[in-house]
């Protein structure tokens, strides 16, 4: 299978082919570009790449099925991966969390938020203990997790990093993280939320922060997670993960191929294999300013890297 940067250096090549072939039997040269150019989709890695791949593999089907065109899942590494691929215009359509679909967008002009999870504008975050801290639920902000060994998840995190960042400094008067807790906290650089889930299970670090929706979902399905940790704190909510398109896909599909995905995208049946990809009871229309919450949080923290 050849590799997205190695199909978008032939594209032009095979298109011209498919297009002289139809020209001389009478057939239309824009469809032929349609039909020799792939939709590329990745995602930011929040779970096991492994687990992520089979997921969304059927999201591809679905969206390949919907607009009658080749779409294929590739893998990114870690989140600045991600964001590097979309700027480089290897993937065109990305799931990403709030503050890596910001930095997508303000690195490449004319990117658009197109779709998100129905729960997606009201998100939240996760401080989970081990049990052994003898934490327990609480409304109020736990500032005995100063003195323990404290976790983040991917450092472009949305919900792992940047507003569990913010949400600590609101109630700590505003004192950085890294020179607020007695330790440096650590980050889960794979995995994401999951592996900080499974850090906290055991034991490597006493505190973490973590989405809310994989969390819950782990302690429903592994033991470990559920005899091992408690949710100690729930954050206020904020706006988080979108679907962000490319530009280019106008010039590739054509004009109007944009509402097209987002039509697709937001058709997605209720408990269908697409859904699953994304963890999600429906998906929403999205656009760029629904997040300009996070991109000023980001601004503020200093935390707005561009790849």
């Amino acid at each position: 299978m050849l590799k997205p940067m190695m199909t978008r250096l032939l594209l032009p090549a095979l298109s011209a082919v498919a297009a002289f072939a139809l020209s001389g039997c009478g057939g239309d040269p824009a469809s032929a570009d349609k039909a020799a150019a792939t939709l590329y989709l990745s995602a930011i890695p929040d779970e096991k790449i492994t687990d992520q791949k089979a997921k969304f593999d059927k999201l591809a089907e679905y969206l390949g099925g919907k607009l009658g065109i080749g779409v294929e899942f590739v893998f990114s590494k870690d989140y600045a991966d991600s964001v590097t691929k979309f700027k480089n215009g290897e993937v065109h359509l990305v799931w990403f969390g709030g503050l890596s679909g910001v930095q997508a967008r303000l690195a490449v002009e004319g990117a658009q938020a197109i779709a998100q999870g129905s729960e997606d504008p009201k998100y939240k975050s996760y401080l989970i203990a081990n049990k052994s801290t003898g934490l327990a639920p609480s409304d109020a902000f736990p500032a005995a997790i100063k003195d323990m060994t404290f976790t983040f998840g991917s450092p472009g995190s949305t919900s792992g990093r940047l507003m569990p960042t913010y949400f600590i400094m609101q109630n700590n008067g505003g004192i950085d993280p890294d020179k607020w807790f007695t330790q440096k906290p650590g980050f889960q650089m794979s995995g994401g939320h999951v592996a900080t889930t499974n850090a906290v299970a055991d034991g490597t670090y006493q505190v973490g922060a973590v989405n809310y929706k994989t969390y819950d979902d782990m302690v429903k399905s592994d033991p470990k997670v559920a005899e091992n940790t408690v949710k100690i704190w729930t954050t206020p909510f904020y706006a988080d993960y979108n679907f962000t398109i490319h530009p280019e896909v106008e010039s590739l599909f054509g004009a109007g191929f944009i509402a097209k995905v987002q039509t697709a995208l937001i058709e997605a049946p209720a408990g269908s294999d697409a859904l699953k990809a994304i963890n999600r009871e429906s998906i929403i229309s999205a656009k760029n300013e629904d997040f300009d919450g996070i991109k000023n949080t980001a601004v503020e923290l200093g935390l707005l890297d561009l790849y």
